[in-house]
């Protein structure tokens, strides 16, 4: 078995990916792995090129759309030791395409539809969690402590819905942030937060929803089991109702 290894960035991983699939002439027989800084890390190391990276998930993109998602979502779920699994998926999808569906006990292709899934999952259920607030600038500003790092595909998916606002989406778990200006979307980080000032209408909004939320439940009907099953407490810290 050849062993390969990246810096353990995204660039890194695929471009060592572009690299096996062009060299090997059976990547199923291939180990991917982050480079470990110690001696008895043994394997070929590929330097990240941006260049090779944008191409191939171009290409794979270009070719099998619902498969590069899949693909990006395991990235994003930040789950350790999936470079190779990743590097198989994309292997198998390369030969049989439309036709992978059918070969879903290959452990590669089973481990990759699986974790997709649960990304998938929480990109979903936070399309209809997020609580955006204004601020006294008018600007709108929203947090999130998401278990998978869904900050892109959630701020693309907004720059749709809140098209015309300017808002920002703050990562508190990753200190990652989002900005929208009603044109384009920039992505960064936050070394230090301080929680914004809230407009006053926004404040008079929260306590009329939080009025409305407590007058209208039905204590006879109340079924937290379920709630919890649709809506888990660990998503509740945010949410103006539950504060």
């Amino acid at each position: 078995m050849n062993r390969y290894r990246y810096d353990g960035t995204t660039e890194g991983l695929l471009t060592a990916i572009d690299h096996i699939l062009r060299r090997e002439t059976d990547p199923q027989k291939v180990e991917l792995k982050p480079q470990q800084q110690n001696l008895f890390d043994e394997g070929i190391y590929i330097a990240a090129n941006p260049e090779r990276a944008d191409i191939l998930i171009r290409r794979f993109s270009a070719a099998y759309p619902e498969n590069a998602r899949q693909v990006i979502y395991v990235i994003l779920s930040e789950k350790e030791e999936m470079e190779t699994s990743i590097l198989q998926y994309m292997h198998v999808v390369s030969l049989y395409g439309s036709r992978i569906d059918a070969h879903l006990t290959h452990p590669a292709v089973h481990a990759v539809h699986f974790l997709a899934r649960k990304v998938g999952r929480e990109v979903h259920r936070f399309k209809g969690l997020l609580r955006f607030a204004m601020l006294e600038d008018g600007c709108y500003f929203a947090r999130m402590e998401p278990d998978f790092n869904i900050i892109q595909p959630l701020s693309t998916f907004f720059t749709r819905r809140l098209r015309t606002q300017e808002w920002f989406i703050y990562d508190v778990k990753r200190s990652l942030v989002s900005h929208w200006d009603g044109r384009k979307i920039d992505f960064g980080t936050l070394e230090s937060f301080r929680s914004p000032q809230l407009a006053e209408e926004e404040l008079q909004v929260q306590r009329l929803w939080k009025t409305f939320f407590t007058h209208i439940a039905i204590p006879e009907r109340k079924n937290p089991k379920l709630q919890h099953s649709f809506m888990p407490m660990k998503y509740w810290k945010y949410l103006v109702e539950k504060e």
